[in-house]
């Protein structure tokens, strides 16, 4: 029986040199979590229970449990690099079965789709509004990314911040308005707006006055007039009349030549001013936008997606997904930095980052292994003196069989 104990010591080490070595060759793996193997003594049992004098019959590996504690998070400046902190883990879409990562690095292939290197899809909920504040957590998606141009808005509000001096004379009403003419007009601003096709124009707003806190406004589109004049007056004390002044000032629609619809703009200058200082534009600033093209990748810690385009725009494409488990050291093993729901660990739980027990996700970083290999070394040595001491028993234990075979 010595021989029989001791071969099972001689496996329970060598299982636990496996096991630690498997520890060190992923000791640079992302998302990786450290094994370790767990033993149990083996006794022979006889009907009725364990007599006092029973002596184990060696040992036996019970379980190898995975270890899920927090690696250190390495930052790779690749805004698709994720990096869970905290409990919780990624969810892939692996041709329709649902596997499970804390291994981070995503990229996009060819369709759009946010991948691993094993091209499983990241899910995520589906945005209920571009603004990312609303999302339906009913169902999972896989991310894609639009490679497509985004669409163009025409612009439709001008806000206006300025100050029209009130040290000048008032322009002869005979002098009819050029705006070719700057002897016509005191002041003029300009900025740029968009039709319904994304193409910029370039929108003018001209001011003469008329009389003592009067004045007249006129709109011109790429050089050509577009409306006008509409009355602007001022109280007093410098601030625009808006029981005598229409606000925000509509100068009515301007056709196009492009195909794109009329422009129709609302100007507010509720905030105009009539004050003795020197002409000055404060604030000009309007909501329309050309067509842009997809440019940058945000992920927030709570893990919206948020897609940048060059049009200065943004959208919400999705919130990252995560999963936890009542029992992650029950999932299932897949290899590739996957693990699979199991009876053991549980039904899965879905939920989003910083909610619940679930942890924040640090976009542009990678989870290293929790893998400490000062601890796997320390344990390469204990496994080797286990082996060589149970080696030991056999070669005692043959001493004292070949001495009993000995005796005459």
């Amino acid at each position: 029986m010595p021989f029989r104990t001791a071969l099972s010591g001689l496996n329970a080490a060598s299982a636990d040199l496996r096991v630690t070595g498997n520890n060190i060759a992923n000791s640079g793996t992302t998302g990786f979590k450290q094994s370790r193997a767990e033993f149990a003594d083996v006794f022979a049992l006889s009907y009725g229970g364990i007599s006092q004098t029973a002596i184990g019959t060696g040992v036996r590996l019970a379980a190898v449990t995975q270890q899920f504690s927090q690696g250190n998070i390495e930052f790779t400046g690749n805004n698709l690099d994720l990096a869970m902190n905290g409990q919780g883990f990624f969810v892939l879409n692996d041709s329709g079965t649902q596997v499970y990562s804390r291994a981070g690095a995503f990229q996009v292939n060819r369709e759009g789709y946010v991948v691993n290197t094993q091209g499983q899809r990241l899910q995520v909920y589906t945005p209920q509004n571009a603004e990312g504040t609303q999302f339906n957590t009913g169902s999972l998606a896989d991310l894609q990314l639009s490679l497509s141009e985004a669409p163009p808005s025409a612009t439709t509000d001008v806000n206006v911040r300025l100050n029209l001096s009130s040290v000048v004379e008032p322009i002869d009403p005979a002098i009819v308005f050029d705006v070719a003419d700057p002897s016509s007009f005191h002041y003029s601003t300009s900025l740029t707006v968009y039709d319904t096709l994304g193409q910029a124009h370039t929108a003018s707003l001209y001011f003469r006055n008329t009389d003592t806190l009067q004045w007249d406004s006129y709109l011109a589109i790429d050089g050509n007039l577009a409306g006008g004049p509409l009355p602007l007056e001022f109280n007093s004390d410098g601030t625009l009349n808006t029981a005598t002044t229409t606000t925000p000032l509509n100068f009515g629609t301007y056709a196009l030549t492009n195909g794109a619809a009329d422009l129709n703009i609302d100007f507010d200058l509720a905030n105009a001013t009539q004050y003795g200082g020197a002409f000055s534009v404060t604030s000009l600033s309007q909501n329309g936008f050309t067509t842009g093209r997809l440019n940058s990748i945000d992920i927030d810690p709570t893990g919206v997606v948020f897609a940048r385009f060059t049009n200065g725009q943004s959208q919400a494409l999705g919130r990252v997904a995560l999963a936890n488990f009542a029992n992650p050291q029950g999932l299932q093993q897949l290899g590739d930095n996957a693990w699979g729901e199991s009876f053991a660990a549980g039904d899965v739980i879905l939920g989003e980052a910083d909610t619940g027990n679930f942890g924040l996700i640090q976009a542009g970083g990678l989870e290293s292994s929790n893998v400490d290999i000062a601890e796997q070394l320390v344990k390469l040595i204990t496994a080797q003196r286990n082996f060589q001491a149970n080696a030991q028993v056999i070669t005692t234990a043959d001493a004292v069989t070949q001495t009993i075979i000995n005796i005459r």
